[in-house]
């Protein structure tokens, strides 16, 4: 039986019509579409054409040496890249849950450096048949759109998705090298620090960091103006925690990152008595489309434990409002 022209139109769109589309619309180019593709230009043109007919409009206005969109082709190029990356991106799960066991994670440098890098032995001792992936970026990643598990973020509380599961917050401290305060007079307040090389951000002063400044902690604790022996400013926390621990300067660090040093005493607290707050707090993020896999649950877990440990040696206590989700949600 003939099927009508409205119900031919009623029936789903096939994929690769909708890539070869995409493609199109995003060169406005269908030779740079083909060459993409891996397909000759009249197969791409085809299929555009297919798809239109499937459609019922026109999609692509196609000039002489150019390609431009119909308000009917942006409108479904919109959809388009909405819903493909999320597809691919659960395809990926699902190839990777059939081969190897494996956790993936963005995080920042810094925090990958100072504090995850050095706990992970114990994970894989504990898990060795399970594979692990560090994205270490700056770069905020849409974990629905990746193929990575988890992110490990460091934020206001306000600034965190639905479901972000507070680890700890931060306190800041000045430390340094027990050599280089060897043979001086202990400091007793933050005036006393002059004396030394102070480390720093170079893009501490930028208002979203302002709170990591020596000056903003000076100025809480009433030595504004204070001018130290000579500054040095780097680019990231691992670099500025790396001068310190060669005996460089002093260095306003955040508690969490230096916890385990603190502990060894590679590190020294100079003026336990004069902390400053931070706004600012770590965060677990998991992607909706890891949450039944088990290696998952075991990494978020174990990460869950060290992160408590850190807590009870920065003496952390958390407000439950900042208690923003939980890996049950």
């Amino acid at each position: 039986m003939q099927h009508s022209r409205t119900h031919l139109r009623s029936r789903p769109i096939g994929m690769g019509y909708l890539r070869a589309f995409e493609a199109v619309a995003r060169h406005l180019n269908f030779r740079v579409a083909a060459e993409e593709m891996a397909l000759t230009q009249s197969a791409v043109s085809r299929q555009i054409q297919s798809l239109e007919d499937e459609v019922g409009v026109p999609l692509l206005l196609r000039h002489t040496r150019s390609v431009e969109l119909t308000q009917a082709g942006a409108q479904l190029l919109a959809a388009i890249d909405q819903a493909v990356p999320r597809l691919d991106a659960a395809v990926r799960q699902i190839r990777r849950q059939a081969g190897r066991r494996s956790v993936q994670l963005t995080t920042f440098a810094s925090f990958a450096s100072l504090w995850l890098i050095p706990r992970l032995e114990e994970f894989q001792s504990q898990h060795p048949d399970i594979d692990i992936r560090i994205d270490a970026s700056d770069a905020m990643v849409d974990l629905e759109l990746s193929d990575l598990d988890l992110a490990l973020r460091y934020g206001p509380p306000q600034s965190m998705p639905a479901g972000a599961v507070r680890l700890f917050g931060e306190e800041l401290t000045p430390v340094a090298s027990p050599w280089l305060i060897k043979g001086k007079s202990a400091p007793t307040k933050p005036a006393d620090l002059a004396v030394y090389p102070l480390i720093e951000a170079g893009d501490g002063h930028r208002s979203h960091l302002e709170w990591l400044t020596w000056q903003r902690y000076f100025d809480l604790h009433g030595s504004a103006g204070l001018v130290p022996k000579r500054w040095l400013t780097f680019t990231y926390a691992y670099q500025m925690i790396q001068a310190a621990s060669a005996g460089q300067g002093v260095v306003l660090a955040r508690m969490p990152l230096v916890a385990e040093q603190l502990a060894s005493g590679d590190l020294k607290e100079l003026l336990p008595r004069h902390r400053a707050a931070s706004p600012m707090a770590y965060w677990l993020i998991r992607s909706p489309l890891s949450r039944t896999r088990p290696e998952i649950e075991a990494f978020c877990a174990w990460l869950l434990q060290q992160a408590a440990h850190t807590r009870q040696v920065i003496g952390d206590r958390a407000d439950p409002d900042t208690l923003t989700g939980s890996l049950d949600d």
